[in-house]
């Protein structure tokens, strides 16, 4: 005797399932777990490895399929992989309490990491440890936003601990070496000033060449200006990532 399974059903197991309401509807897809926070962080990037099925359900547990009407509705579209991407970006993360919490936990050292790897101290030009972040960001109640990636709140922590007056944060300076042809010494050079955090060095022969420390923010429109200003002729030459005192330990 065969067993009758509907075809709109679909039976999985050992799954992380990621949930959107939308246009009135609930949309499920089911992942692997584990790999959900990987692909937000960016660490994993083939979708495959995420997605068990690129089914969509308005209920995963029960097997329940969702209607392309409903999908075309919510979504504008019945692309299921693009449907997918939409849910895995902004949907909410089904996970028990004790998953949740270490989740939570390992996100909120990554994020400590990100900062310390990326800051120092001001006043004595050290880094920090990162159990001193983590410190530092219980003492100003940072709560973690599961469904934000930890460099993004990497950076509104380094924010967050600016504002503090207890505690003494800057990111850590990128030093570059910037040759500017003889033509364009001036223009550049003028340009270039506010950008500058400290000017070590500043030698001319044929051309003006700069060693500088700029923040790391900035690197970017200081690499396009000398680009721009010069025609291609400039260039910049990044000569370490991290401005800190001598004998520390660099990670770059």
């Amino acid at each position: 005797m065969s067993i009758f399974t509907p075809t709109n059903q679909i039976r999985l197991t050992n799954i992380a399932i990621v949930r959107m309401k939308k246009a009135g509807k609930r949309f499920e897809i089911a992942c692997y777990k584990n790999k959900v926070i990987s692909w937000r962080n960016k660490v994993e990037k083939d979708i495959d490895e995420v997605l068990q099925t690129h089914t969509i359900f308005t209920n995963v547990s029960k097997g329940q399929v969702a209607k392309k009407e409903d999908l075309q509705k919510a979504f504008s579209t019945e692309d299921s992989t693009e449907i997918c991407l939409k849910i895995l970006a902004k949907g909410e993360l089904q996970v028990s309490e004790k998953e949740r919490h270490q989740q939570l936990e390992s996100m909120f050292r990554d994020i400590a990491t990100i900062v310390a790897d990326k800051c120092i101290n001001p006043e004595t030009k050290r880094p920090y440890t990162v159990g001193i972040i983590e410190r530092a960001m219980k003492d100003v109640h940072y709560a973690v936003k599961p469904t934000r990636n930890a460099k993004q709140q990497a950076l509104e922590v380094i924010k967050k601990l600016k504002e503090t007056d207890n505690f003494q944060i800057a990111r850590a300076q990128m030093r570059l070496r910037i040759g500017i042809p003889s033509k364009e010494t001036r223009k550049i050079k003028d340009r270039l000033a506010p950008l500058m955090s400290k000017v070590e060095s500043e030698e001319f022969d044929d051309e003006l060449e700069l060693v500088c420390l700029v923040d790391p923010g900035v690197y970017k429109d200081v690499e396009e200006l000398v680009r721009s200003g010069t025609k291609g002729k400039g260039r910049v030459e990044v000569l370490s990532l991290k401005d800190v005192e001598e004998g520390d330990e660099r990670i770059e």
